[in-house]
């Protein structure tokens, strides 16, 4: 990979971080030019980051890199990447994203009947007349 390459590929990854923090997320970028010894984006929890900032998709290439790299840093294989003027995109396999969809289901609903809960116990310890 040329030298431009790799800033290109360098600047992303500062720049997704960038977006990730906007969003609350305490994501921190990688080593760089950790050379696979790191994933690109960490302190994204349960997720395995792999940035790509490329013209040309090759999400199925990127995709089986995520996975091999996820196997080893651990979390969901999620591919991050966006064209030139485009905005980021994320792909990740589909039993990862219903994996993931289910978990913040469950979690809504847990908290809808927290609150419901809350309503019922404050409707009870009110007096009555």
């Amino acid at each position: 990979m040329g030298r431009s390459q790799q800033r290109k590929g360098r600047d992303a990854e500062l720049e997704l971080v960038r977006i990730l923090n906007d969003y609350g997320i305490p994501a921190a970028p990688g080593a760089a030019l950790s050379y696979g010894t790191q994933a690109d984006v960490v302190n994204v929890a349960g997720v395995h980051v792999e940035v790509k900032r490329h013209e040309r998709l090759e999400i199925g290439a990127w995709m089986e890199q995520a996975e091999r790299d996820a196997q080893r840093f651990g979390g969901w294989p999620c591919v991050f990447y966006r064209r030139n003027r485009e905005s980021w995109h994320v792909a990740m396999p589909l039993d990862a994203w219903v994996e993931m969809y289910l978990s913040w289901i469950k979690g809504e609903s847990d908290r809808d009947q927290e609150e419901t809960s809350a309503q019922n116990s404050e409707g009870q310890s009110r007096p009555v007349g």
